[in-house]
């Protein structure tokens, strides 16, 4: 349904819109519901990318790398508080099971994990143990220029240190579902699983994906104890030191129409993340 890591085009971000450094679909129509959209940019090149399609379901397949998750919100017995349900497994060094792999792994490697600036990393680099990218992390004939020194591997390796699986989970949609929340790991630093689904199901629709990237800029203003009108103002690439790139899909269910009702709206593909050359700051 939801497919990180895709390089926008022209043709891919029709009806969304760009605001300085923020790119959004504020409420859109797919076969089974609708969705809302929006990517706001944190370093100096745009790292995430994202697409949206729809087609025939009745049940959703998650499988992200490493730093995009999904969460499902669920309508709860007894209660009119929607449940948080976490549908991806975290693949971050941050996680001891994580690092426990890693060294299995890695047995001959003491280096394999390192806590750098009060982080776990992979050699030191980078915190996710699985990408679909990163390849000088993989193959050491990619570990060479024209990549920056600073994200090169200074000694030799023969084996991968990252791995390209991904774990695939399968889950059948059920009424009580109401929606899906996939986010890059920039709203999870800041928002947690329920507070997430909370603003969802507890503001209109319209612009609840902008409303999110919001609830997480105003939550790294604060950590930083400075005034989120103020975080505004920061560029991209100065911005990184504050909050990461964002991105965030929030896909509604209508489970009348997946459990064979009738839908008048085709499939729809729609990448995000466009912006305007020269776009300002929101």
């Amino acid at each position: 349904m939801v497919k990180s890591c895709w390089n926008p085009s022209a043709e891919g971000d029709s009806g969304g819109r760009v605001d300085g450094l923020l790119w959004c679909k504020d409420l859109g129509q797919h076969m089974y519901g609708e969705f809302s959209m929006a990517v706001i940019q944190a370093n100096s090149m745009l790292e995430d990318q994202s697409q949206i399609e729809s087609g025939p379901l009745s049940s959703t397949t998650s499988g992200p790398y490493g730093t995009f998750f999904v969460v499902l919100g669920r309508s709860g017995r007894g209660t009119k508080q929607a449940k948080a349900m976490q549908l991806s497994v975290e693949h971050n060094a941050s996680i001891d099971t994580v690092r426990e792999e890693l060294r299995s792994l890695h047995p001959n490697d003491p280096h394999i994990v390192v806590k750098k600036h009060r982080v776990w990393r992979v050699k030191g680099l980078i915190q996710i143990s699985r990408s679909i990218g990163d390849a000088y992390l993989k193959k050491a004939e990619f570990n060479k220029e024209p990549l920056l020194p600073k994200f090169r591997l200074p000694e030799p390796f023969q084996k991968p240190i990252l791995s390209a699986e991904p774990s695939v989970l399968v889950h059948k949609l059920h009424p009580d579902d109401q929606f899906l929340i996939f986010a890059s790991d920039g709203l999870w630093e800041h928002i947690s699983n329920q507070e997430a689904v909370k603003i969802v199901q507890t503001s209109p629709r319209n612009g609840i994906a902008r409303r999110l990237i919001k609830a997480a800029l105003k939550e790294a203003a604060k950590k930083r104890e400075m005034r989120y009108s103020d975080l505004r103002k920061i560029d991209r690439g100065v911005r990184r030191h504050f909050h990461d790139d964002i991105t965030v899909v929030v896909v509604f269910i209508d489970p009348n129409l997946i459990n064979g009702g009738s839908s008048s709206y085709f499939p729809l593909s729609i990448k995000g993340g466009r912006f305007a050359a020269g776009a300002g700051v929101p």
